[in-house]
Order: structure tokens, then sequence, then C-alpha cells
């Protein structure tokens, strides 16, 4: 098994936006950034041309066999959560999950999955739409209806379409660094990391100068993480109370803003730590942490590991 390698599943209707996620995520060469390159194989069970969602055909596709030896498994969605897929599909995923590959299903992926039995006794998620008809399906799963994305360990589900952006960010992170996930995010022009669930997504928000103002503090608070901040003083600087404060932040991120501050001071440590050779006090220092025992404690509780065990792994790969 080649653990970089990476295998796409196709399918005749797929939407190309669909596919085109992890593609242009694992696929395009960016080494002159110091991405490394993944090989990516797009495959199907389906022996002839596909029709896209689109109307666009994709012919010449390799069959199943990358999946036999493929690193990563990637479902990018499903035609149509009312249909079985087909067995043969199903077979190759267990087939790779028992052999220790990776498996993602996106978006609409997670019936694939959960058609597969490797969902059972998990947690996992799917778009917003769907996740009372996938929890009613299959009841043995545990539904996370609010997350953009939820990795299992050797199995990883993304919520809706979009989503699936922020879950192979989350792989890429996961497999080469903050920092390498970061710049694959700049080179696509979106964020690294979208805090919050996708609840913030399901009524569309007005837009306000409230919310305006708003940004513009959540935009200040990136610029300064090491700086003391608190929900009185972020809301005075929003010119808001702190109960309108602290409704409009669950809306606008659909998390805390303490939950929301942990994050953005974590994934500063994190690139400091793959970056530059700073003692890892002066890390915990300006990434906002304070003391080093703050900073390995979240370390522990977040990433399971400790500041100088992550700059070990991933300055040395």
């Amino acid at each position: 098994m080649s653990s970089d390698s990476i295998a796409v599943i196709a399918f005749d209707r797929i939407s190309m936006f669909h596919l085109a996620i992890p593609l242009e995520v694992f696929g395009e060469d960016r080494r002159d950034a110091g991405v490394p390159l993944s090989p990516v194989t797009v495959c199907s069970c389906e022996k002839r041309a596909l029709t896209t969602s689109g109307g666009l055909v994709l012919g010449k596709l390799q069959g199943m066999r990358a999946v036999e030896t493929a690193g990563i498994v990637v479902v990018p969605s499903w035609r149509d959560p009312r249909e079985q897929p087909p067995e043969a599909l199903l077979r190759a995923l267990r087939k790779a999950h028992r052999r220790g590959a990776l498996i993602v299903g996106l978006c609409l992926g997670s019936y694939v999955l959960a058609a597969a039995g490797l969902l059972d006794g998990r947690p996992a998620t799917t778009h917003w739409k769907l996740a009372d008809d996938l929890a009613k399906r299959y009841p043995e799963i545990q539904v996370n209806r609010d997350v953009l994305y939820v990795d299992d360990g050797d199995v990883i589900t993304s919520a809706g379409v979009a989503a699936g952006i922020d879950c192979c960010l989350h792989l890429l992170r996961r497999l080469h660094g903050a920092e390498i996930a970061s710049q694959v995010a700049r080179r696509m022009v979106v964020p690294p990391h979208r805090q919050g669930g996708q609840a913030q997504y399901i009524e569309p928000l007005r837009e306000t100068a409230t919310v305006d103002r708003f940004s513009e503090v959540m935009a200040w608070v990136q610029q300064h993480p090491e700086l003391l901040h608190s929900l009185d003083s972020l809301a005075a600087k929003a010119c808001m109370s702190r109960r309108t404060f602290t409704r409009r932040f669950r809306q606008v991120t659909g998390t805390t803003a303490g939950a929301w501050l942990l994050d953005q001071r974590l994934a500063l440590a994190r690139r400091l730590l793959e970056t530059t050779s700073l003692p890892i006090d002066l890390v915990a220092e300006q990434a906002g942490f304070g003391a080093v025992v703050s900073l390995r404690k979240q370390f522990t509780n977040v990433l399971h590991t400790s500041p100088g065990r992550y700059r070990k792994e991933f300055r040395e790969s």
C-alpha cells in the first residue's frame, strides 16, 4: 500500500464540483510552494464513459485497481441517497478499509460509506438537509448534524458541498502540517480552516452594518491573537452588548468565541512550530497561550500530542 496515493471514486451523474474538490486539493502540482505532490487516480467501477450532472462526459477512467493499493480512498459524493451503491464499489471500500486505507466520504459520499457498513457505531456527518434521513436509515451511526466534517481516525466524513474543501484541507493538514494546508488554501483563495459547523449555513444571514463591525473585530483578533481577549472586550470593540455579541458570534461562526479563539491560537502555534526555530515558550507567548503549560495542555487535549513532538514530526517530514 502506498500511504500517500489517493484514489477518487467517480460514478455516472457525478457533480463536477464534488469531483474537483479532492483533485484540486491533492492533485494540483504545487511543489514550487513546497507542497508534496500526491499520486491521485480517478477510478470507477462502471466500465463505460460517465456523464456528469452538468452534461460533461468523462472517458478513459481507470477501473478499481487503484483502490487496491491507495492509502486514501475518497468517495466525493453520491448521485442519489435513495439508490443503493453497486456491490462492487462497497466490496472495494470494505477491502481497502480492512487493509488499513483511510476512507473519506464527502457530502452524500457518507451514504456510500454507510451502505458499506464502515460507519456502524461511529460518528459521521453529511449534508444538513439529509442528516435526519441518514440517521433514520442507519440508526447505528452517530450522526452529527452541525459540524463541517468528522475525523474518526481511519474514516472521515464531511458535510454538504463546499464543506468537502474544509475536509480535504483538514486531511492535508493532518498529513503534512498546518503550513502546507495554509499554502494550498491561499492558492485556492479559501480559508485554511473555517471554525464552526454547517448549522450557520442553513438560513441566510442578513448583511448589516453590525455584521460588518463583527467581521472587522474577528479580523483584528486574528491579527492579534497574543493579546488578552474577553467576551466583554470583544463585544465593546464591536459596539454590541455581551448578549448580542454572543448570539451573533454563534450565528455567524456556529461556535463560541472562546472555542474560535482557541482554534486561531492553535493554528498559529502549529505554523510557528513548523516554520520557525522559536523556543516553545516564545511560541506559546506569540500564539496567545502565555505559559508553555497552557500550550502543552491544549496540544494534548486537541491534537493528542505535545508541541515538541509536533515540531519534530513536521520539521523532519
